[in-house]
């Protein structure tokens, strides 16, 4: 495996087409996997999937990286940071856990400082920034856990199961 980035139990690699071949495709059909964000909105096969990596592998403005296990080199998830904008030297940052039994164990919290600290240091970012659904609450914890600070809400932003529901945005400045 090509790892891109290692802390001591997961390392990050770039998606490769075979991802999804894997449960990939099923994290994003599931619907409590996908409770706060919009991918299980439409159905999603594995040939969408890989048209999504293609795009993704050949982009310049996102780095979207498996999170494996070094344990068993499962593949747990995916974290980017996306929308990149060299002018303006920010970028938003994502993360799915896809795996359950890998959910609440400081997984996403490990892969997220990762990249984080990758944007700051090799991209020379200055500034990384989040939305979330006010209802995700696991979420809300991970960006504050990360140093991130709220700062705004999104009055009604998304329309979800028959609501509409704020957007709850958070955001961290490199203090190099």
């Amino acid at each position: 495996m090509n790892k891109f980035l290692e802390s001591s139990r997961i390392y990050l690699r770039p998606l490769c087409l075979e991802d999804a071949k894997s449960n990939y495709v099923n994290w994003l059909n599931d619907e409590q996997i996908c409770k706060f964000n919009a991918h299980h909105r439409f159905v999603n096969t594995i040939e969408k999937t890989q048209d999504y990596i293609l795009n993704v592998n050949a982009s310049n403005n996102c780095l979207v990286l498996a999170i494996c296990s070094k344990e068993d080199d499962t593949h747990i998830g995916n974290v980017s940071i996306q929308n990149i904008n060299y002018i303006d030297s920010n970028a938003e940052f994502a993360i799915i856990m896809g795996e359950k039994d890998y959910h609440g164990k400081g997984f996403a919290f490990d892969a997220a400082s990762l990249v984080i600290k990758h944007a700051f240091n090799s991209l020379n970012l200055h500034r990384i920034y989040c939305g979330t659904s006010s209802e995700n609450i696991s979420m809300q914890k991970l960006a504050l856990k990360l140093g991130m600070q709220e700062e705004g809400t999104l009055k009604q932003a998304i329309f979800k199961d028959g609501k509409y529901v704020d957007i709850k945005l958070y955001g961290i400045i490199n203090q190099k």
